[in-house]
Order: structure tokens, then C-alpha cells, then sequence
């Protein structure tokens, strides 16, 4: 069983910067790809980045250049540093883990950037 929890979310001004934090736990033995997601209230799910275990990385359009995706292998985690984090960035954020191509995913944590 794997477990996949965030940390790190919270309220911002706008043009500040939060750090989220992902580790997976349990029977993690082959990490295919982490990352991150976010869904705004009224709005679908999107990607806002993602990690391979190659270390190739994908970022959503409306975060690029500002936001930068990481990893620690050796902890089975994942991190997002947020920084110039606009209003529209409010969203709850969810952590996705693929392993051996099954998909786990956290609670989620709320990050609300105020303008």
C-alpha cells in the first residue's frame, strides 16, 4: 500500500513565494514519475508540473519560468518552489506518485495567493 502526503500549502500575498512538499510511502519500489497538480474552484484539474525519475520535467504554461519542480530520490518526495505566485495560483494542489504506472495521489493542500 502507498501512501502519498503533501505539506506546505497556506496564504501568500501576492508576488510571495511557498514551498510544497510530496513523499510517498509504503511499498514505493520503483518511482516512475512525480509532480504536481491543482484544481481552482469551479475549474478542471491541471497539470502544474511534473518529474521523471530520468529527471525530465514539464511545466503547465501559466507557470513557467516561476515555478521549479524537484526531487529526492533517496526520500521518495518531491517539492514545488513557488515563487511570484499570483492570485490566479490559488488552488488546492495535489501531489500524483506513478509507480511501477499505477497512480497514487495525496489529500491535497490548499494554497491561496491574496492580491
Amino acid at each position: 500500500q502507498v501512501q502519498v502526503v503533501e505539506s506546505g500549502g497556506g496564504s501568500v500575498q501576492a508576488g510571495g513565494s511557498l514551498r510544497l512538499s510530496c513523499a510517498a510511502y509504503g511499498s514505493v519500489f520503483s518511482i516512475n514519475a512525480m509532480g504536481w497538480y491543482r484544481r481552482a474552484p469551479g475549474m478542471q484539474r491541471e497539470l502544474v508540473a511534473i518529474i521523471t525519475n530520468g529527471n525530465s520535467t514539464n511545466y503547465g504554461d501559466s507557470v513557467k519560468g516561476r515555478f521549479t519542480i524537484s526531487r529526492d530520490n533517496t526520500k521518495n518526495a518531491v517539492y514545488l518552489q513557488m515563487n511570484s505566485l499570483k492570485p490566479e495560483d490559488t488552488a488546492v494542489y495535489f501531489c500524483r506518485a506513478i509507480i511501477q504506472f499505477k497512480d497514487h495521489w495525496g489529500q491535497g493542500t490548499q494554497v491561496t495567493v491574496s492580491p
